[in-house]
């Protein structure tokens, strides 16, 4: 019983002496080609971040909610709470934010007022 319990062991460790325990990479066809780099040499940017959220009540007591994003030139409007943000940009910061459908902002993230244009209305002068 002794001799097969050690012709076993033998056996096994045998096995797993014959395993290379080197560092290595199976990639189909040898080396990706450098195409396959791209991303690693990509200059990558990450989407602006929300500054800010405001809520805005404007001349006519419509009440609108805007998200400032962190490069200054884009926010999200709102105009129900749980709605379906609307992105608005500007070329540059400090510059007048248009967006589709007539979705225009004007102003920063510290100004207590801003004029807000939404579609169906006219741009006009909404508080924080």
């Amino acid at each position: 019983m002794t001799r097969i319990t050690t012709l076993i062991a033998l056996t096994a460790s045998a096995a797993l002496a014959a395993c290379n325990s080197e560092n290595h990479n199976i990639v189909a066809g040898g080396e990706p080609p450098d195409d396959m780099n791209v991303a690693a040499n990509a200059d990558v940017h990450l989407p602006p971040s929300i500054m800010a959220s405001k809520i805005y009540r404007c001349a006519d007591n419509k009440v609108v909610y805007v998200d400032w994003l962190s490069d200054n030139k884009s926010a999200n409007i709102r105009t129900e709470q749980g709605g379906s943000p609307t992105l608005v940009t500007a070329p540059e910061a400090g510059k007048p934010m248009a967006g589709p459908a007539g979705f225009s902002l004007e102003g920063n993230s510290e100004a207590g007022s801003v004029k807000i244009g939404v579609p169906g209305h006219p741009s006009q002068s909404c508080k924080a």
